[in-house]
């Protein structure tokens, strides 16, 4: 019998790639061959995805533009729909599995018209755009979290809780207990901002920093992503605050920062609040705002409802504000062992096998069904 060939695509960001990761890894322990297919932006860092193949497929996002700029994103979805039908004609995939943002739209478009049963994930607390476009057209509907926002009616049927896929680095780094703060220790704070980094962690951290006592000052030991241009500027500052730091733009071995950690200060995407879950570490996190789904949002109440974070939207992320936040911790240091418990108790470890069953279970069907 020969190996099923499922087709993921994820693109944009590491937001999308580092769940279709896990899964990848996942269908490969069940013997099953995997094809990526991703966007031009995507494809520059997808070089170590474990597929047998990677494609590009063009792709755009039609919204916030002006009309001709819509135009001219929607022409090249289609172009890319074309060439999705073409590179899915000649592998004959099993499944298609789509991990939401408009890169995914072209091949899950393409594999709806080719009748390949198709799967997407959705990793947020509300269901994207392109997502709910797709939605309609997939078997299987998979979800990060219990209740997402804006699925749309009549298809609750084809909805399944998987979690969120977490990658191997994050669940070895899970094994790790959380590291119970000493009286006197070191407090290892770690401060991120999404797979780019987010220029509010240097506007406020840093000045947080220098308002804080210099004995608590003393006490920290700061790990921080900053964006290339805010680095000399976050490293000025605490170089002059004579902080124990280290900041770079990007760090290959974050799933092991993040279980050094006593406190996480990070934006609320699908996957950062999934990893923070599984390795149960406390947060601070701060909404992307703006956006119009307000995902993050949603996906940052999921765990503070729970008391695993604290949820301060970006107009209330002060540096005041945080330096009390910090002091806090600091003088409660049980909280922190309490947030970290209540984070792990919303962990789901064995999402990527959760949801590679939920492919796999689409390949017998589509193995006896009819293929245009």
């Amino acid at each position: 019998m020969t190996s099923p060939l499922i087709l993921l695509t994820a693109g944009g960001t590491g937001g999308h790639l580092f769940p279709a990761e896990a899964l990848a890894n996942a269908l490969k322990a069940h013997g099953a061959r995997v094809v990526l297919a991703t966007d031009k932006r995507a494809n520059a860092y997808a070089g170590s995805f474990p597929a047998d193949e990677i494609i590009e497929i063009p792709s755009a996002t039609p919204s916030g533009r002006s009309l001709p700029q819509m135009a001219k994103a929607a022409l090249l979805l289609g172009s890319g729909t074309l060439k999705a039908m073409s590179a899915i004609r000649r592998m004959k995939p099993d499944a298609v599995v789509g991990f939401g943002g408009y890169p995914t739209v072209p091949p899950v478009m393409a594999a709806s018209f080719l009748r390949v049963p198709a799967t997407i994930h959705e990793a947020n607390g509300v269901m994207g755009r392109a997502n709910r476009l797709l939605a309609r057209r997939a078997s299987v509907i998979a979800t990060g979290f219990a209740n997402i926002k804006g699925i749309p009616t009549g298809i609750a049927g084809k909805v399944v809780q998987t979690g969120n896929p977490i990658r191997p680095s994050v669940l070895d780094a899970s094994r790790a207990p959380y590291p119970e703060l000493q009286k006197d220790g070191k407090l290892h704070l770690l401060v991120v901002g999404g797979s780019q980094g987010a220029r509010v962690m240097s506007d406020v951290v840093p000045p947080t920093i220098e308002l804080l006592a210099a004995d608590i000052r003393a006490r920290l030991s700061i790990c921080q992503q900053a964006r290339g241009e805010d680095l000399e500027r976050v490293r000025g500052t605490y170089q002059r605050l004579m902080v124990d730091f280290e900041a770079e733009p990007f760090f290959k071995d974050l799933p092991q920062r993040l279980a050094k950690a006593h406190l996480v200060v990070s934006r609320s995407g699908a996957s950062t609040v999934a990893e923070l879950a599984v390795i149960g570490r406390p947060s601070i996190l701060v909404p992307l705002p703006g956006s119009l789904d307000q995902d993050q949002a949603a996906n940052a109440k999921t765990l503070g409802d729970i008391g695993a974070a604290i949820v301060l939207p970006q107009v209330q992320f002060t540096p005041e504000r945080l330096a009390q936040e910090i002091r806090s911790f600091i003088e409660e240091p049980d909280r922190l062992g309490k947030a970290a418990a209540a984070a792990r108790s919303a962990s789901i470890t064995d999402a990527a096998e959760r949801l590679a069953q939920a492919v796999l279970e689409l390949v017998p069907t589509h193995n006896n069904g009819k293929r245009t």
